[in-house]
């Protein structure tokens, strides 16, 4: 069985069910051939498919690194193993960092979600330095992503009378995903990841700006970022419930003023 072609199938069924609209720019900046490294911002979790779709344009199956927990549910982990994606135990990551480098020298794309988590605020939180290492290491510059639309499906925010948000199934959203320049490697690995902060939040200020994504006037909006106009909890407020290893980079980035 080709899992990759079967979850391809069940999410453009999913996605047309929901009449949900994906667009992506900057497609040309993933290269058709030969080894990529994507790093991507992560506001919801369905992430991995509206990257994926947008990676098919370019005729590349992204191999993804994933929390290493999916792996514990037996259906799924035969799904996950035979897309190849990766499974990442924050707590001893090694054994992703060896596999997504194996994965490159085969020629493969990887992309890697280097806020190690879904940021609360929708701004990019502290990130990790592996994919600045795996840069630097095997040479292949990384490709910044951004993507957009899909926190209003399924995503994280504070629990209200103890209960988390659930997920929506409202037709007719959008979402979108944007490739940016390659970033070639940097010696520094904090540098580099604070450059890829940076990096990642201009662009994904860019598309939260867009008309499509703003919440309508006096719209109760907890999915859109506080300093933009709506209601997610500010990077303060969020901070006891990103839940983020102590080896992670700091912000020194945005987020950008309205």
């Amino acid at each position: 069985m080709d899992w990759y072609d079967a979850t391809i199938r069940a999410g453009r069924t999913a996605m047309w069910g929901l009449d949900l609209t994906t667009r992506w720019r900057g497609e040309e900046h993933l290269p058709t051939s030969g080894p990529a490294l994507l790093a991507s911002v992560h506001n919801s979790y369905p992430d991995f498919l509206f990257i994926g779709k947008a990676g098919l344009s370019r005729e590349r199956r992204i191999r993804f690194m994933c929390r290493h927990d999916i792996w514990h549910v037996p259906v799924l982990q035969r799904a996950m193993d035979g897309m190849r994606h990766i499974p990442v135990d924050r707590e001893a990551p090694a054994a992703a960092y060896l596999r997504a480098r194996a994965l490159l020298a085969e020629g493969e794309a990887v992309c890697g979600f280097p806020e190690a988590g879904i940021s609360y605020s929708y701004t990019v939180r502290s990130m990790m330095r592996g994919l600045a290492a795996l840069s630097r290491e095997t040479g292949v510059p990384v490709i910044p992503v951004v993507v957009w639309g899909g926190q209003r499906i399924a995503s994280v925010g504070i629990p209200v009378d103890g209960r988390k948000p659930r997920p929506s199934f409202a037709r007719g959203r959008t979402v979108d995903v944007r490739f940016g320049p390659a970033l070639p490697p940097v010696q520094d690995l904090t540098d580099a990841t604070v450059r890829l902060g940076a990096t990642l939040t201009d662009m994904l200020e860019e598309v939260q700006r867009l008309p499509v994504h703003r919440p309508a006037t006096g719209e109760h909006a907890p999915w859109y970022p506080a300093h933009l106009g709506g209601h997610a909890p500010d990077r303060a407020t969020a901070l006891p419930y990103d839940s983020v290893p102590r080896s992670a980079v700091p912000p020194a980035w945005g987020p950008l003023e309205p």
